[in-house]
């Protein structure tokens, strides 16, 4: 098994947020040094930077995630990006993403209703893909290298 770390490319220092910021968090990139690190953003590429906010939102009871403004559903778009990092990426041994993210979060993504209120919390997009496609790894979030 390789050594090979993704990482949220926001805790990185790659300015590549929403609102075309960074989240840059020393602790990570301090843990992972020597490591083979993949910066992981799949919004980005699709969207832009800066870009629209992105949300899920249970619809018909299913999460979906939809651009803030538009409204638009952007799930299967998402979802074919991270699909194919998976694919480019199969030799992974573990995950760092950003908390809260609506495709990163790790049990810290809100779940909104129709009305953008917060129904529950969960995993973003990207989190729950990777579940799937590496069942048997760790998933932690920037949370787990604070002081």
């Amino acid at each position: 098994m390789s050594n090979k770390v993704v990482i949220s490319a926001c805790i990185l220092g790659q300015y590549c947020r929403y609102d075309g910021k960074t989240k840059k968090i020393q602790s990570v990139v301090e843990a992972f040094k020597g490591c083979d690190i993949v910066p992981f953003c799949p919004e980005a590429p699709l969207f832009g930077t800066p870009r629209e906010r992105i949300s899920i939102v249970e619809i018909e009871g299913k999460q979906r995630v939809v651009q803030e403004l538009t409204g638009k559903d952007v799930t299967e778009e998402l979802t074919k990006e991270i699909e194919t990092f998976c694919k480019n990426h199969p030799n992974v041994s573990s995950f760092v993403l950003k908390s809260k993210s609506p495709s990163c979060g790790n049990q810290t993504t809100p779940i909104l209703d129709k009305n953008g209120d917060i129904i529950s919390f969960g995993d973003g997009l990207a989190t729950k893909i990777f579940r799937q496609k590496y069942p048997n790894l760790s998933i932690k979030d920037e949370n787990d290298f604070e002081a």
